[in-house]
This record gives C-alpha cells, structure tokens and sequence, in this order.
C-alpha cells in the first residue's frame, strides 16, 4: 500500500501474521483517501496482495488495475508501483511476499520456468481463488494462530494458485476511462456493504449512472467477472471464512451471507469448493486451531 504524504493517520498500519525464511504474511489496513497523494514505492521481493476489504487503484510496470475484494496485486521484484484511493477511502489486504528462491521454484513447477515474471498487475476474481482467499482471510482475523506447518501450507498453496493462473493467462491489467472506474468503484463498494441483501442488475446500473448494458460491459472489463459472479464469490468467501473461523450453525453462515435458503448455499458452496460446508470446515477449521 502507499503512504499518503497528508494525513498522519491515513498512513498504513501493517501487522506481520506470520513468517518464515523465505516468505512474510502481513495485513495491511489503509485508511487514505481521495485527500491523500500516492507516491511511488518499490517492490522488495515478489508480492501477491489478496484484498479482502476496500477498493484502491494500482499502477506498475506492467499497468494499471481497479483492485477490489477478491482480486489479487501483483508484483515483482524491484518493481516500482503506485497504490490510490481516488473514488473512496480505505481498504484491507495480506500481502505474501516471496524471496526469489521460493518464487522461482514455484514458478518453475506452476509455470514452467523458474524466471517466470508477473506481466499484468492483478488477478480478477477467480474462482480457483475463492478457498485460499477465506483461508487468508480466516487467518487474518485470528491473531492467535500457531499452526505454522498449516500456515505455511496455505502460502504455498496460495502463491501456486496465483501463479497457476497468471501463467493461464487470466490475469489482467486494463482500466476503464477515469469516469468509468469511478462508477464501477462506487458499485463495488455498495455491493460489499450491502452482500447480503437482495441486489439487482438495475439496481446496481442505477448506482453506477449507466444504462444496464453499459454497466455490464464496463463492470466485466475493470473486474474479469460479471456482478453476479462477484457477489456470489463474495459471499462464498465470508461463508467459508466464517467456517474456517467459528462454530456457528451452516444454517445462519448461509443467511448471513445473502441467501436465501440452504439448499441453495449448499449446491452453491459445493460447486465452488468442491465439499460440503460441513467436509470444508473438517478440512479447513484446522488453520485457526491451536
């Protein structure tokens, strides 16, 4: 994230959840806003940022990208690059950040070569992405984890399945004219506010100020997926991260997050993770354990 240069207090707080010789977790909350001028920064190792709250913009050499909860930052090393908050305030991500040995060796195994390089600037919201990314959000909202073997697990899984998917050729780096990110940066901060209500496509072109296609179009090229197939992700993340977190009811985590009855939580969360919710949580709940 960029320190703004304005405000004390909008100054990123960082928390290191955990470590090891080859890689740093660290959780990033932000607070600046469209008052707060960004500054260039560079890249000290090979950074994947999975946001989970927020919207902001980014610059790097290899782009610009609207990112949003669920899309991933890319970065390479030395890298410089430019974060903004131009059309709202704050936002939250856990930043992994590879040496070049382990980044190698990863990206010779998911990408063939170990002098792989990014070469957009962010992954949209994929689906492959929606366990790893509760997992990650799991973990940051436990400050007590000290399952270190399952942590380590869950980075390595993580950078594979960003890799993975950049090498697909899934990631992305196009922006919208400047209006247009303002629009689609307004709805995408409704959406988040208001996931578990009901949400429409006129409702959201109507915030957006654009006719229905329109809206669609441009939603589609800034983010990589349509607004349902962001909601839904959206919703199956908080699902699942609440499963990974906690021993509430399947039934209230299902309502909780936006629907409408279990049945359809239950085929939707399956078809996405390939478990129940019940079989995730015996599989998953482990990251959080002590």
């Amino acid at each position: 994230m960029s320190a703004p240069t304005s405000q004390v207090n909008a100054t990123p707080a960082a928390r290191v959840i955990a470590r090891d010789a080859d890689w740093v977790l660290n959780e990033f909350t932000c607070h600046a806003g469209p008052q707060d001028r960004p500054f260039e920064e560079r890249h000290a190792s090979f950074a994947m940022a999975a946001v989970l709250e927020g919207s902001f913009q980014y610059r790097c050499d290899n782009g610009r990208a609207l990112l949003y909860p669920g899309a991933v930052m890319l970065g390479n090393l030395g890298a410089c690059y430019e974060c903004g908050h131009e059309h709202g305030s704050g936002d939250r991500c856990v930043s992994l950040h590879l040496s070049p040995a382990l980044f190698g060796e990863i990206a010779a195994s998911m990408a063939g070569s170990s002098g792989f390089q990014f070469r957009a600037a962010m992954l949209p919201a994929l689906n492959s992405l929606t366990r790893p990314m509760a997992q990650i959000a799991a973990l940051a909202a436990n400050t007590s984890t000290s399952n270190h073997m399952a942590v380590e697990e869950l980075v390595i899984d993580m950078a594979e399945t960003v890799v993975e998917a950049v090498a697909g050729g899934n990631a992305r780096s196009a922006m919208l004219s400047a209006v247009d990110s303002r629009r689609i940066s307004r709805v995408l901060r409704h959406i988040e506010a208001h996931a578990a209500e009901a949400i429409d496509l006129a409702g959201l072109a109507s915030v957006a100020c654009m006719s229905k296609y329109h809206f669609l179009r441009s939603f589609r090229r800034s983010t990589g997926v349509t607004p349902h197939q962001y909601l839904l992700g959206l919703r199956l993340r908080r699902a699942a991260q609440r499963l990974c977190s906690s021993r509430d009811p399947v039934s209230a985590i299902a309502y909780d997050a936006g629907f409408g009855d279990l049945s359809t939580f239950n085929a939707s969360f399956r078809a996405r993770f390939g478990a129940s919710p019940g079989s995730f949580r015996s599989a998953y709940g482990r990251l959080i354990a002590a």
